[in-house]
């Protein structure tokens, strides 16, 4: 099945198949390796002389993500053993195989900038210039991979003293407020409350994301909990084009929540596609801060209802639409995009309902969809529209399957946070710059076809 379910003269897996001199070409020239080479190269004429290729040894980690090579150590080997395999990642003859401690410092220099955002940004904004990102949809979602290490021995917790009962006076219950807000206060930005990232710059919520390897938890699809040790991937997805628009690296533990905001603000304010109108997420990103991100971007939110103990809306129905004095749900007819109205109109049933001609019940029923963001959206909850681009988000999970099968996303091979986000950063990359070339070459045999 290919990963673009209409129709297509090429795809992806049609490039993954072509010769490897072929691939390597298509693939890598998406790509400013020069950007890349120009942040780990020496700055300065002075100091001991490079010896290595950077240019080439930055094409090789890049290979082995499309070759699906497991580790560097098997990377030099076949470095070593494959002459013409060497030339294609631009090693010249004379050039000698790089060691294990030579990639170890690439990777390290790598991980101290943000080249590799830089050069998905590129690859980007060419794929938008050309025409291929043209979506009106945008679907969020996780995915988790596990760490290369074991997890730590768990650590003993200190006995607690107990609390004492009863009710706390007003001046103890004033201080213990006091003390809870400057604790709230003191948190680091990623264990503070959804609502706090709201006025933070995008720089700042990307640099304050916690990296390290963590113990994760999610419910499977019977219901059971599963626990990994590792990190996640956190991904923006053009429902119909399919490129990554935004990506974030976290530690497992990080709630699925929390990374909404900053790949929201991502795609506002670094990439311009005028033609986007929902973002689309399942039940874990079911947050008022999020409602309140995607109003801000003009914007509308399809996000499924996480319902929290909360009690059954008098007057309206499971979809929060009104309903009529026989409980039958009004049915919804349009957006008012100048008022931000949702338009809902009479049920069916008041055909032949007795009580229609009493005037009980309205004709139309309007309401604003800022009176709350989470239970309105437009389109309606339970509507045929929302339902359709509610069902768009499967293109992530289509993409987050096919980074782990094709472009080794859970084959971690690094001990740090720091140097696993070097792999995510490099695994998507080369996922977008194949998604742009297989897109070019698509779109060369439709000009040659209609020549």
């Amino acid at each position: 099945m290919s990963i673009i379910r209409q129709e297509s003269l090429f795809d992806i897996y049609d490039l993954l198949e072509m010769e490897p001199t072929q691939r390597y070409e298509a693939i890598i020239s998406e790509i400013d390796v020069d950007a890349i080479l120009y942040q780990v190269n020496k700055k300065s004429r002075l100091g001991a002389p490079v010896k290595l290729n950077y240019a080439a040894m930055i094409i090789s980690l890049c290979v082995r993500i499309i070759e699906r090579i497991p580790t560097i150590k098997d990377l030099i080997k076949r470095l070593k053993d494959d002459p013409l395999f060497k030339w294609n990642c631009g090693f010249l003859v004379s050039d000698e195989t790089p060691s294990e401690a030579a990639y170890s410092r690439l990777i390290t220099k790598l991980s101290d900038s943000n080249t590799l955002e830089l050069a998905q940004e590129t690859v980007l904004f060419q794929a938008i210039a050309e025409g291929f990102i043209i979506d009106d949809t945008v679907a969020i979602d996780a995915t988790h991979f596990e760490a290369r290490d074991q997890a730590p021995a768990k650590e003993e917790k200190t006995k607690t003293e107990p609390k004492k009962r009863g009710r706390k006076s007003k001046a103890e219950r004033e201080q213990w407020l006091e003390e809870q807000a400057k604790k709230e206060a003191s948190l680091p930005l990623y264990e503070k409350k959804i609502e706090a990232q709201l006025p933070v710059p995008l720089t700042e919520l990307r640099n304050e994301v916690p990296q390290d390897p963590k113990w994760g938890i999610k419910k499977n699809s019977e219901g059971k909990n599963v626990f990994w040790y590792g990190y996640k991937g956190h991904l923006a997805v053009g429902t119909s084009s399919q490129y990554i628009l935004q990506s974030l690296f976290s530690s497992g533990s990080l709630n699925d929540g929390k990374a909404a905001i900053p790949l929201l603000k991502g795609i506002h304010e670094r990439l311009s596609l005028s033609s986007l109108r929902y973002q689309t997420m399942d039940a874990g990103y079911d947050y008022d801060p999020v409602y309140v991100q995607v109003n801000r971007m003009g914007q509308q939110s399809v996000i499924a209802y996480n319902k929290r103990n909360e009690s059954d809306p008098i007057g309206f129905d499971k979809h929060f639409a009104p309903t009529c004095f026989r409980e039958h749900s009004y049915r919804y007819d349009s957006f008012d995009t100048k008022y931000e109205t949702l338009k809902y109109t009479r049920p069916k049933e008041c055909k032949d309902c007795p009580l229609a001609t009493e005037g009980l019940c309205q004709k139309i029923y309007k309401v604003k969809i800022t009176t709350n963001l989470r239970r309105y959206t437009a389109p309606a909850r339970g509507s045929k529209a929302w339902k359709s681009i509610f069902k768009r988000r499967t293109a992530v999970e289509r993409v987050n399957a096919y980074l782990k099968e094709y472009y080794q996303l859970d084959n971690i091979r690094y001990r740090t946070g720091k140097r696993a986000k070097v792999h995510f950063d490099i695994v998507t990359l080369i996922y977008n710059a194949s998604k742009l070339a297989s897109d070019r070459i698509n779109s060369m045999l439709h000009q040659n076809i209609a020549a």
